[in-house]
């Protein structure tokens, strides 16, 4: 029997933000049924944070407009439904807040106070945050926020759910709707491998994963490609230059475009050599940050800071110059095909894996802040779905507020796997 324990969290706010998932509605759903089973009001905020950022102006949080009041029949069959029953956005309350310091700034820290507001007009005991590393960093703002009021001012916990098809969280192995994006792509790979040795052509696909490079590798891997490239990928020879940021410190890689484009090109005549004039190839949405500066001119930014990436249109660029080269070099045309592949796979049927991880998320959320008591943490899961909670302290830099990245690393056996499965390339 489930372990009930009395507990004072009568009203609970779950939001969705960022980009969507398969398996959300798992998420969602679970988080929602462990509190409406002990009676607890469950409010589900539609659409991120952006109502809640102009609540002061906008007037009061409306039902059914700006929030819905679970009951346990909009939970009916939700488990395994796709898309997101709450709604998502982009909107970053916390864009300006940069430092601890800033949270000291009643400018900086408007937006983070009308979320506040907003969800204490609603009167929460607590607030499930679900998102990707951005909504995390919101997530975290929001907690520190609560931390610099007043002694007798209202406070609620804040416990954040990992979101993200790009896998890329450090502090959980596997995120949920990942294995059903990324046989989600690779199955459109499989069905582009066929149509490239009936034309004896190339497709050149751009997945998602901005930071990262696990949903491209997962992909090539599941679909048989013929070469996979990602943002860690970029360094030794492939890497041109480094750039410091003098206002941050930090360093950035610059792609060796033409030594890139080359290994793509050594690949294509390697395969030719086997008899094969056809393949794939996928390379990671986020090698866009890394083209040199003349491709980056103009391109707008969102509120987190990231390159219009849909606006640079990478799988084209690339495959236009793969095509030159090829023929620069082998005196020979081959047809190269770009495609975008990604936002199909984001409201894909959610697999029972991501589904069974989505819905453990959603009750550890009910751990979380029930049986634990905890406040300010990531629900994270390892081993057979064994709940273990994070502390934000662990996930964020406490000096400029900004998530860790987790990267493939490139002598692990996940990397090593993918070499070992392509094309053998003699340099």
């Amino acid at each position: 029997m489930p372990n009930r324990q009395p507990h004072d969290i009568k009203r609970i706010a779950i939001l969705f933000a960022g980009g969507p998932a398969p398996a959300a509605n798992a998420v969602i759903s679970t988080a929602a049924f462990s509190f409406l089973e002990e009676g607890a009001q469950v409010f589900g905020i539609k659409h991120g944070y952006s109502r809640l950022v102009e609540y002061t102006a906008a007037g009061p949080l409306q039902e059914g407009v700006d929030y819905i009041n679970f009951t346990q029949d909009s939970l009916t069959n939700a488990r395994s439904s796709r898309g997101i029953m709450i709604g998502t956005a982009r909107t970053n309350p916390g864009k300006h807040v940069c430092s601890p310091d800033h949270l000291k700034n009643p400018e900086l820290v408007a937006p983070l106070r009308r979320v506040y507001e907003g969800l204490c007009s609603l009167e929460v005991d607590a607030l499930i945050s679900i998102g990707g590393d951005d909504t995390l960093k919101t997530a975290n703002k929001l907690k520190m926020f609560q931390d610099n009021l007043p002694a007798d001012a209202r406070r609620f916990p804040v416990v954040h759910l990992p979101k993200t098809i790009d896998n890329d969280y450090s502090g959980i192995d596997f995120t949920f709707g990942f294995f059903t994006a990324v046989e989600t792509l690779a199955e459109e790979i499989r069905n582009l491998n066929f149509d490239a040795a009936a034309s004896r052509a190339y497709f050149l696909c751009e997945a998602m994963g901005r930071s990262a490079g696990w949903l491209a590798y997962g992909a090539a891997i599941a679909g048989e490609a013929s070469m996979v490239l990602s943002v860690e990928d970029i360094t030794g020879a492939l890497a041109e230059e480094e750039i410091v940021n003098q206002d941050t410190g930090e360093t950035k890689k610059i792609m060796a475009l033409d030594r890139v484009i080359d290994r793509m090109v050594d690949m294509m005549i390697a395969r030719e050599r086997e008899g094969r004039e056809y393949g794939t190839i996928v390379v990671a949405e986020g090698l866009a940050e890394y083209l040199p500066a003349i491709y980056l001119e103009g391109v707008e930014r969102d509120d987190h800071g990231h390159i219009n990436i849909s606006s640079i249109n990478l799988s084209a660029l690339i495959a236009k110059l793969i095509s030159h080269r090829y023929n620069e070099r082998t005196g020979r045309t081959r047809k190269v095909n770009g495609l975008q592949l990604g936002y199909e796979a984001r409201c894909a049927p959610p697999h029972a894996y991501d589904v069974m991880l989505g819905a453990q998320l959603g009750v550890g959320a009910y751990r979380a802040l029930v049986e634990e008591k905890l406040n300010g943490v990531m629900v994270s899961v390892s081993g057979q779905l064994d709940l273990h909670f994070v502390p934000f302290e662990q996930l964020v830099d406490p000096q400029t507020l900004v998530t860790k990245v987790r990267y493939i690393e490139l002598n692990s056996d996940f990397h090593k796997l993918a070499r070992f499965l392509e094309t053998c390339i003699d340099i």
